[in-house]
Protein backbone atom coordinates (compact mmCIF):
# COMPACT_ATOMS: atom_id res chain seq x y z
CA UNK A 1 0.00 0.00 0.00
CA UNK A 2 1.24 3.49 -0.78
CA UNK A 3 -0.28 6.59 0.92
CA UNK A 4 0.18 10.45 0.62
CA UNK A 5 -0.37 13.16 2.28
CA UNK A 6 0.72 16.53 0.65
CA UNK A 7 -0.83 19.92 1.91
CA UNK A 8 0.18 23.61 0.41
CA UNK A 9 -0.46 27.03 1.59
CA UNK A 10 0.51 29.93 -0.35
CA UNK A 11 0.16 33.65 2.04
CA UNK A 12 -1.77 32.31 4.50
CA UNK A 13 -4.72 30.84 2.52
CA UNK A 14 -4.72 26.37 1.98
CA UNK A 15 -4.05 25.62 -1.63
CA UNK A 16 -4.23 22.24 -1.73
CA UNK A 17 -4.82 19.46 0.75
CA UNK A 18 -4.57 16.20 -0.62
CA UNK A 19 -4.49 12.61 0.96
CA UNK A 20 -4.25 9.26 -1.49
CA UNK A 21 -4.07 5.65 -1.26
CA UNK A 22 -3.61 2.84 -3.43
CA UNK A 23 -3.13 -0.62 -3.09
CA UNK A 24 -3.18 -3.74 -4.99
CA UNK A 25 -0.79 -7.11 -6.00
CA UNK A 26 1.79 -7.76 -8.71
CA UNK A 27 3.54 -11.06 -9.86
CA UNK A 28 7.05 -11.47 -11.49
CA UNK A 29 7.59 -14.47 -13.47
CA UNK A 30 11.64 -15.63 -15.11
CA UNK A 31 10.62 -18.10 -17.31
CA UNK A 32 13.25 -19.38 -20.22
CA UNK A 33 15.28 -16.37 -20.03
CA UNK A 34 12.34 -13.79 -20.03
CA UNK A 35 10.79 -11.90 -17.32
CA UNK A 36 6.44 -11.58 -16.74
CA UNK A 37 5.20 -8.78 -14.49
CA UNK A 38 1.51 -8.74 -14.29
CA UNK A 39 -0.63 -6.89 -11.22
CA UNK A 40 -4.31 -5.54 -10.17
CA UNK A 41 -5.46 -2.96 -7.66
CA UNK A 42 -8.02 -5.96 -6.36
CA UNK A 43 -5.99 -7.85 -3.61
CA UNK A 44 -8.24 -11.10 -2.92
CA UNK A 45 -6.65 -14.57 -2.95
CA UNK A 46 -8.83 -15.18 -6.45
CA UNK A 47 -6.78 -12.13 -7.72
CA UNK A 48 -3.59 -12.94 -6.47
CA UNK A 49 -3.82 -16.51 -8.04
CA UNK A 50 -4.91 -14.97 -11.56
CA UNK A 51 -1.98 -12.15 -11.59
CA UNK A 52 0.75 -15.03 -10.29
CA UNK A 53 -1.18 -17.09 -13.48
CA UNK A 54 -1.10 -14.12 -16.45
CA UNK A 55 2.57 -13.29 -15.34
CA UNK A 56 3.58 -16.87 -16.25
CA UNK A 57 1.06 -16.11 -19.67
CA UNK A 58 3.18 -13.18 -20.01
CA UNK A 59 6.67 -14.56 -19.61
CA UNK A 60 5.43 -17.05 -22.04
CA UNK A 61 4.56 -14.60 -24.58
CA UNK A 62 7.90 -12.56 -23.95
CA UNK A 63 9.62 -15.94 -24.52
CA UNK A 64 8.11 -16.61 -28.40
CA UNK A 65 11.02 -13.63 -29.34
CA UNK A 66 13.70 -16.33 -29.52
CA UNK A 67 15.33 -18.18 -27.56
CA UNK A 68 17.54 -16.71 -24.10
CA UNK A 69 19.80 -18.42 -21.96
CA UNK A 70 18.40 -18.68 -18.40
CA UNK A 71 20.75 -17.68 -15.73
CA UNK A 72 21.06 -18.35 -12.50
CA UNK A 73 19.66 -15.90 -10.07
CA UNK A 74 21.37 -16.26 -7.25
CA UNK A 75 20.78 -14.37 -4.47
CA UNK A 76 20.50 -13.84 -0.61
CA UNK A 77 16.55 -14.07 0.06
CA UNK A 78 15.91 -12.29 2.71
CA UNK A 79 13.21 -13.23 5.33
CA UNK A 80 11.59 -10.41 8.21
CA UNK A 81 9.30 -8.04 8.63
CA UNK A 82 10.35 -3.83 8.80
CA UNK A 83 8.20 -2.39 11.59
CA UNK A 84 9.88 0.75 12.70
CA UNK A 85 8.40 2.97 15.72
CA UNK A 86 7.20 6.03 14.68
CA UNK A 87 5.35 8.75 16.87
CA UNK A 88 1.64 9.28 17.11
CA UNK A 89 0.98 11.16 13.46
CA UNK A 90 0.03 14.94 13.55
CA UNK A 91 -3.67 15.27 12.94
CA UNK A 92 -4.95 17.68 10.02
CA UNK A 93 -5.36 20.55 12.52
CA UNK A 94 -2.01 20.60 13.67
CA UNK A 95 -0.63 20.17 10.58
CA UNK A 96 -2.40 23.67 9.16
CA UNK A 97 -1.72 25.59 12.08
CA UNK A 98 2.04 24.84 11.44
CA UNK A 99 1.80 26.22 8.19
CA UNK A 100 -0.19 28.80 9.75
CA UNK A 101 2.21 30.12 12.04
CA UNK A 102 5.35 29.29 9.73
CA UNK A 103 3.31 32.19 7.32
CA UNK A 104 2.79 34.34 9.88
CA UNK A 105 6.25 34.08 11.36
CA UNK A 106 7.70 35.21 7.87
CA UNK A 107 5.08 38.47 7.43
CA UNK A 108 6.20 39.50 11.08
CA UNK A 109 10.08 39.16 10.65
CA UNK A 110 11.36 39.19 7.77
CA UNK A 111 10.12 42.81 5.75
CA UNK A 112 10.22 42.81 1.79
CA UNK A 113 8.52 39.31 1.58
CA UNK A 114 6.49 39.31 -1.52
CA UNK A 115 5.12 35.84 -1.07
CA UNK A 116 6.04 32.68 1.17
CA UNK A 117 4.75 29.34 0.45
CA UNK A 118 5.00 26.53 2.83
CA UNK A 119 4.26 23.02 1.48
CA UNK A 120 4.16 19.26 3.78
CA UNK A 121 4.57 16.29 2.14
CA UNK A 122 4.83 13.00 3.40
CA UNK A 123 4.20 9.57 2.16
CA UNK A 124 4.12 5.62 3.51
CA UNK A 125 5.36 2.29 1.77
CA UNK A 126 3.99 -1.12 2.84
CA UNK A 127 5.33 -3.90 0.40
CA UNK A 128 4.54 -7.26 1.68
CA UNK A 129 6.77 -9.98 -0.08
CA UNK A 130 7.18 -13.73 -0.68
CA UNK A 131 9.52 -15.45 -3.77
CA UNK A 132 9.98 -18.95 -5.09
CA UNK A 133 13.73 -18.86 -3.15
CA UNK A 134 12.29 -18.65 0.54
CA UNK A 135 12.36 -14.83 0.74
CA UNK A 136 9.36 -13.63 2.57
CA UNK A 137 8.61 -10.20 4.29
CA UNK A 138 7.03 -7.04 5.00
CA UNK A 139 9.07 -3.35 3.52
CA UNK A 140 8.47 -0.56 5.49
CA UNK A 141 9.57 2.92 3.83
CA UNK A 142 8.22 6.31 5.60
CA UNK A 143 9.07 10.19 4.64
CA UNK A 144 7.92 13.42 5.33
CA UNK A 145 9.30 16.69 4.55
CA UNK A 146 8.66 20.49 4.77
CA UNK A 147 9.52 22.85 1.71
CA UNK A 148 9.42 26.87 2.50
CA UNK A 149 9.71 29.25 -0.28
CA UNK A 150 10.34 32.71 -0.20
CA UNK A 151 10.28 35.75 -2.86
CA UNK A 152 11.36 39.14 -2.85
CA UNK A 153 12.15 41.54 -5.81
CA UNK A 154 15.46 42.33 -6.82
CA UNK A 155 16.76 46.22 -7.63
CA UNK A 156 14.73 46.13 -10.92
CA UNK A 157 11.70 44.73 -9.59
CA UNK A 158 12.17 41.33 -10.43
CA UNK A 159 11.04 38.10 -8.47
CA UNK A 160 14.01 36.22 -6.64
CA UNK A 161 13.04 33.04 -4.67
CA UNK A 162 15.24 30.70 -2.61
CA UNK A 163 13.60 27.75 -1.00
CA UNK A 164 14.42 25.92 2.23
CA UNK A 165 13.57 22.64 3.56
CA UNK A 166 13.50 20.09 6.24
CA UNK A 167 13.42 16.04 5.28
CA UNK A 168 13.29 12.65 7.34
CA UNK A 169 12.57 9.44 7.94
CA UNK A 170 8.79 8.92 9.28
CA UNK A 171 5.98 11.11 9.47
CA UNK A 172 5.10 14.99 10.20
CA UNK A 173 5.02 14.23 13.66
CA UNK A 174 9.01 12.76 13.35
CA UNK A 175 10.73 15.91 11.90
CA UNK A 176 11.14 19.27 13.99
CA UNK A 177 8.16 21.58 12.94
CA UNK A 178 8.65 23.67 15.60
CA UNK A 179 9.50 27.37 14.94
CA UNK A 180 12.09 27.28 17.64
CA UNK A 181 13.61 24.71 15.45
CA UNK A 182 13.43 25.95 11.92
CA UNK A 183 13.87 29.98 13.03
CA UNK A 184 17.80 29.52 12.08
CA UNK A 185 16.82 28.11 8.63
CA UNK A 186 14.32 31.01 8.00
CA UNK A 187 17.06 33.59 9.17
CA UNK A 188 19.86 31.92 6.86
CA UNK A 189 17.06 31.73 3.92
CA UNK A 190 15.74 35.15 3.97
CA UNK A 191 19.72 36.18 4.35
CA UNK A 192 20.67 34.62 0.90
CA UNK A 193 17.72 35.85 -0.66
CA UNK A 194 18.31 39.70 0.20
CA UNK A 195 22.21 38.66 -0.90
CA UNK A 196 20.59 37.53 -3.92
CA UNK A 197 18.62 40.58 -4.69
CA UNK A 198 22.05 42.44 -5.11
CA UNK A 199 23.69 39.34 -6.93
CA UNK A 200 25.93 39.68 -10.05
CA UNK A 201 26.74 37.44 -12.83
CA UNK A 202 28.94 34.85 -12.59
CA UNK A 203 31.97 34.79 -14.92
CA UNK A 204 31.75 32.31 -17.68
CA UNK A 205 34.55 29.41 -17.80
CA UNK A 206 36.08 26.73 -15.63
CA UNK A 207 36.83 27.88 -12.11
CA UNK A 208 37.82 26.31 -8.71
CA UNK A 209 34.32 25.53 -7.04
CA UNK A 210 33.23 24.33 -3.48
CA UNK A 211 30.36 22.39 -3.80
CA UNK A 212 28.01 22.75 -0.35
CA UNK A 213 26.95 18.56 0.56
CA UNK A 214 23.88 19.22 -1.05
CA UNK A 215 25.23 19.79 -4.54
CA UNK A 216 27.37 17.44 -3.52
CA UNK A 217 24.77 14.58 -3.08
CA UNK A 218 23.16 15.18 -6.13
CA UNK A 219 26.35 15.00 -8.02
CA UNK A 220 26.65 11.82 -6.84
CA UNK A 221 23.44 10.67 -7.17
CA UNK A 222 22.56 12.28 -10.49
CA UNK A 223 25.95 12.33 -12.09
CA UNK A 224 28.17 9.22 -10.63
CA UNK A 225 25.16 7.20 -9.43
CA UNK A 226 23.09 6.53 -12.05
CA UNK A 227 26.06 5.32 -14.51
CA UNK A 228 27.00 2.89 -11.63
CA UNK A 229 23.36 1.19 -12.17
CA UNK A 230 23.94 -2.54 -13.73
CA UNK A 231 20.99 -1.97 -16.32
CA UNK A 232 22.57 1.04 -17.74
CA UNK A 233 26.33 -0.44 -17.30
CA UNK A 234 24.63 -3.57 -19.27
CA UNK A 235 23.70 -0.84 -21.56
CA UNK A 236 26.52 0.95 -22.08
CA UNK A 237 27.16 2.88 -19.57
CA UNK A 238 30.49 5.24 -19.62
CA UNK A 239 31.40 3.15 -16.23
CA UNK A 240 31.41 -0.26 -17.56
CA UNK A 241 34.70 -1.08 -18.59
CA UNK A 242 36.59 0.88 -16.08
CA UNK A 243 36.39 -1.68 -13.10
CA UNK A 244 39.92 -1.10 -11.08
CA UNK A 245 40.69 1.67 -12.88
CA UNK A 246 40.30 5.56 -11.17
CA UNK A 247 37.97 7.59 -11.59
CA UNK A 248 37.87 10.43 -9.04
CA UNK A 249 40.70 11.81 -6.60
CA UNK A 250 42.02 9.42 -3.93
CA UNK A 251 39.81 11.53 -1.64
CA UNK A 252 36.83 10.45 -2.83
CA UNK A 253 34.79 7.17 -1.89
CA UNK A 254 31.29 6.92 -2.57
CA UNK A 255 28.88 4.22 -1.45
CA UNK A 256 24.96 3.03 -2.08
CA UNK A 257 24.03 2.01 1.56
CA UNK A 258 21.34 -0.13 1.90
CA UNK A 259 19.88 0.95 5.44
CA UNK A 260 22.68 2.23 7.61
CA UNK A 261 25.72 4.50 7.79
CA UNK A 262 27.94 5.09 11.01
CA UNK A 263 25.83 2.25 13.07
CA UNK A 264 22.85 4.68 12.40
CA UNK A 265 19.45 3.93 9.93
CA UNK A 266 19.50 5.87 7.09
CA UNK A 267 16.56 8.42 6.03
CA UNK A 268 15.10 5.29 3.50
CA UNK A 269 16.43 2.20 5.02
CA UNK A 270 16.31 -0.83 2.45
CA UNK A 271 16.53 -4.15 4.04
CA UNK A 272 15.27 -6.10 1.03
CA UNK A 273 14.52 -5.01 -2.34
CA UNK A 274 11.51 -5.43 -4.30
CA UNK A 275 12.92 -9.09 -5.59
CA UNK A 276 12.91 -10.13 -1.77
CA UNK A 277 16.79 -9.99 -2.20
CA UNK A 278 18.75 -9.14 1.35
CA UNK A 279 19.88 -5.52 0.53
CA UNK A 280 23.90 -4.95 0.92
CA UNK A 281 25.84 -1.73 0.79
CA UNK A 282 27.50 -1.35 -2.74
CA UNK A 283 30.84 0.38 -2.76
CA UNK A 284 31.03 2.05 -5.99
CA UNK A 285 34.49 3.95 -5.74
CA UNK A 286 36.58 3.63 -3.12
CA UNK A 287 39.61 6.00 -2.65
CA UNK A 288 39.42 7.18 -6.20
CA UNK A 289 38.83 3.66 -7.61
CA UNK A 290 35.93 2.41 -9.16
CA UNK A 291 34.79 -0.95 -7.21
CA UNK A 292 31.17 -2.08 -7.87
CA UNK A 293 27.77 -1.30 -9.20
CA UNK A 294 24.53 -1.44 -8.01
CA UNK A 295 22.57 -4.88 -9.06
CA UNK A 296 19.54 -6.82 -9.30
CA UNK A 297 19.08 -10.79 -9.14
CA UNK A 298 19.67 -10.52 -13.51
CA UNK A 299 22.17 -7.74 -13.93
CA UNK A 300 24.31 -9.74 -11.25
CA UNK A 301 23.89 -12.66 -12.97
CA UNK A 302 24.95 -11.04 -16.32
CA UNK A 303 27.67 -8.92 -14.89
CA UNK A 304 28.98 -12.05 -13.24
CA UNK A 305 29.06 -9.91 -9.43
CA UNK A 306 26.82 -10.47 -6.28
CA UNK A 307 23.10 -8.66 -6.21
CA UNK A 308 23.37 -5.83 -3.72
CA UNK A 309 19.52 -6.02 -3.57
CA UNK A 310 18.93 -2.39 -5.45
CA UNK A 311 15.75 -3.96 -8.00
CA UNK A 312 13.12 -1.77 -6.43
CA UNK A 313 9.76 -0.66 -7.63
CA UNK A 314 7.28 2.65 -6.96
CA UNK A 315 4.02 1.57 -7.14
CA UNK A 316 2.35 -2.32 -6.94
CA UNK A 317 1.99 -2.08 -10.47
CA UNK A 318 5.34 -0.90 -11.44
CA UNK A 319 8.30 -3.42 -12.18
CA UNK A 320 11.24 -3.66 -10.08
CA UNK A 321 14.11 -1.79 -11.85
CA UNK A 322 18.18 -0.53 -10.44
CA UNK A 323 17.14 2.43 -8.69
CA UNK A 324 19.09 3.81 -6.13
CA UNK A 325 18.54 3.85 -2.23
CA UNK A 326 21.20 6.13 0.06
CA UNK A 327 23.73 7.30 -2.26
CA UNK A 328 26.48 9.41 -0.81
CA UNK A 329 30.02 11.01 -0.91
CA UNK A 330 32.13 9.91 2.17
CA UNK A 331 33.75 12.63 4.12
CA UNK A 332 37.10 13.72 4.24
CA UNK A 333 39.36 15.60 6.52
CA UNK A 334 39.37 19.59 5.83
CA UNK A 335 36.36 21.70 7.28
CA UNK A 336 34.53 24.43 5.20
CA UNK A 337 36.14 27.05 6.02
CA UNK A 338 39.11 26.03 5.24
CA UNK A 339 38.38 24.69 2.04
CA UNK A 340 37.11 28.30 0.94
CA UNK A 341 39.87 30.27 2.93
CA UNK A 342 42.17 28.47 0.35
CA UNK A 343 40.81 29.73 -2.60
CA UNK A 344 41.87 33.00 -4.17
CA UNK A 345 39.30 33.50 -6.46
CA UNK A 346 36.06 30.86 -7.08
CA UNK A 347 33.22 30.06 -6.36
CA UNK A 348 31.08 28.29 -3.51
CA UNK A 349 27.73 27.34 -4.67
CA UNK A 350 25.18 26.06 -2.28
CA UNK A 351 21.90 25.17 -3.61
CA UNK A 352 20.40 23.44 -7.27
CA UNK A 353 17.27 23.48 -8.22
CA UNK A 354 17.02 21.34 -11.27
CA UNK A 355 19.35 18.83 -12.76
CA UNK A 356 20.61 16.52 -15.43
CA UNK A 357 22.89 13.72 -15.91
CA UNK A 358 23.55 10.88 -18.50
CA UNK A 359 25.18 7.76 -18.94
CA UNK A 360 28.16 9.42 -20.02
CA UNK A 361 28.60 10.87 -16.61
CA UNK A 362 28.14 14.22 -18.43
CA UNK A 363 25.84 16.75 -16.16
CA UNK A 364 24.33 20.15 -15.97
CA UNK A 365 22.67 21.29 -12.74
CA UNK A 366 20.80 24.46 -12.37
CA UNK A 367 22.24 26.92 -9.51
CA UNK A 368 19.69 28.92 -7.47
CA UNK A 369 22.21 30.10 -4.85
CA UNK A 370 26.16 30.88 -4.85
CA UNK A 371 28.61 33.11 -3.88
CA UNK A 372 31.99 34.08 -5.41
CA UNK A 373 35.28 33.62 -3.94
CA UNK A 374 37.76 36.23 -3.67
CA UNK A 375 41.01 36.01 -1.53
CA UNK A 376 39.88 33.05 0.68
CA UNK A 377 36.63 34.97 1.49
CA UNK A 378 32.81 34.90 0.34
CA UNK A 379 32.20 38.00 -1.74
CA UNK A 380 28.80 38.91 -3.21
CA UNK A 381 25.95 36.67 -4.35
CA UNK A 382 25.64 35.45 -8.00
CA UNK A 383 22.97 35.41 -9.92
CA UNK A 384 21.18 32.36 -11.30
CA UNK A 385 23.83 30.22 -13.31
CA UNK A 386 24.45 26.39 -14.48
CA UNK A 387 27.42 24.14 -13.57
CA UNK A 388 28.27 21.65 -16.19
CA UNK A 389 31.30 18.61 -16.46
CA UNK A 390 32.27 14.93 -17.14
CA UNK A 391 31.45 13.91 -13.30
CA UNK A 392 34.78 11.69 -13.80
CA UNK A 393 36.92 14.38 -15.45
CA UNK A 394 35.38 17.10 -12.37
CA UNK A 395 35.93 13.90 -9.19
CA UNK A 396 39.53 13.57 -10.44
CA UNK A 397 40.24 17.24 -9.86
CA UNK A 398 38.94 17.15 -6.30
CA UNK A 399 41.92 18.18 -3.93
CA UNK A 400 39.95 18.93 -0.31
CA UNK A 401 36.44 17.23 0.95
CA UNK A 402 34.94 18.28 4.37
CA UNK A 403 34.98 16.26 7.44
CA UNK A 404 31.36 16.44 7.48
CA UNK A 405 28.56 14.79 6.50
CA UNK A 406 24.46 16.07 4.88
CA UNK A 407 21.88 13.69 4.53
CA UNK A 408 18.59 14.53 2.74
CA UNK A 409 15.67 12.85 1.54
CA UNK A 410 13.75 15.72 -0.10
CA UNK A 411 13.20 14.66 -3.83
CA UNK A 412 12.55 11.93 -6.26
CA UNK A 413 14.42 10.15 -8.82
CA UNK A 414 13.26 9.71 -11.66
CA UNK A 415 14.02 6.35 -13.68
CA UNK A 416 10.49 5.35 -16.03
CA UNK A 417 8.61 5.90 -12.54
CA UNK A 418 9.29 7.66 -9.46
CA UNK A 419 11.30 6.41 -6.76
CA UNK A 420 11.80 7.55 -3.12
CA UNK A 421 15.74 8.00 -2.41
CA UNK A 422 18.26 9.98 -0.17
CA UNK A 423 21.53 11.30 -0.91
CA UNK A 424 24.36 12.86 0.94
CA UNK A 425 27.82 14.32 1.26
CA UNK A 426 30.29 16.56 2.48
CA UNK A 427 31.63 19.66 0.70
CA UNK A 428 33.91 18.86 -2.08
CA UNK A 429 36.60 21.37 -3.85
CA UNK A 430 36.86 21.25 -7.34
CA UNK A 431 37.10 22.32 -10.88
CA UNK A 432 34.13 22.83 -13.25
CA UNK A 433 32.80 24.94 -16.06
CA UNK A 434 30.81 27.42 -14.57
CA UNK A 435 27.92 29.47 -16.90
CA UNK A 436 27.74 33.33 -16.75
CA UNK A 437 29.38 36.40 -18.87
Amino acid sequence: MLTTDRKMMVNGNLTANAETAESGVSARVYHHGYWGFASTPATDSKSRNKVMNKAVDNARVMSQFGDRQALDLGATAYQGDQTPQRKPAMSQKETIDFMQAIDDHCKQRYPGLKSTTVMLQEEHHRKRFATSNAGEGLNTIDRAACYIFMIAEDKNGKPVELAEYVSGKGSFADIDLSIEGLEPRLDSLYDHLRAKCDAIPAKGGEHTIVLSPELAGMLAHEAMGHPCEADLVLSGSATGGLVGEPVASELITMVDFAHHYNGKELMIPVYADDEGSEAIDAVLIENGIMRNFMTSRETAARLGIPSTGNARAYRFNDEPLVRMRNTAILPGTSSLEEMISDVEQGYYLMKTGNGQADSTTEFMFGIDLAYEIKNGKLGRAITDTTVSGTAINMLKTVDAVSNDMSWSCSGYCGKKQPMVVSMGGPAIRAKAHLGGE
